[in-house]
């Protein structure tokens, strides 16, 4: 009797799936669900995939690279800003582009359809005072 109580209890405890929670201090969750770090591990890295890469169009040309991410007031990662300027940073000309209109391929950043003109004919992305 005691040993079919222990199996029940067995059965039943690996019967329920067990979801792993990301910590949690009073009552606001801290990190990422287990469930959302397959999501997290597929998106670009910032450092690793964003930042200071080089910038193409669908022509394999070159042109400009990444100077920084906006993550806008609802917390989302919005625009790149792309600087479109000359030899290391001399006539910089930085200017944002949507996020949305990068796209990865072949571990390249293409932004389809733009020029290095082009982007420096765009009004240039300069940060508030704030």
């Amino acid at each position: 009797m005691k040993r079919a109580a222990v199996f029940l209890a067995t059965a039943v405890a690996l019967a329920i799936p067990v979801t792993a929670k990301a910590q949690v201090a009073g009552s606001t969750l801290i990190g990422v669900a287990a469930a959302e770090l397959r999501t997290v591990a597929v998106g670009w890295s910032a450092k690793r995939q964003v930042l200071g890469q080089p910038v193409f169009n669908e022509k394999a040309e070159r042109i400009g690279s990444i100077d920084d991410i906006v993550i806008s007031p609802d917390k989302a990662v919005s625009y790149a800003i792309v600087n479109a300027g000359g030899f290391l940073g001399v006539a910089k000309h930085d200017v944002a582009i949507p996020v949305d209109q990068l796209k990865l391929v072949d571990n390249k950043l293409i932004l389809a359809g733009a020029t290095r003109d082009a982007l420096k004919e765009t009004p240039p992305f300069e940060y508030s005072a704030k």
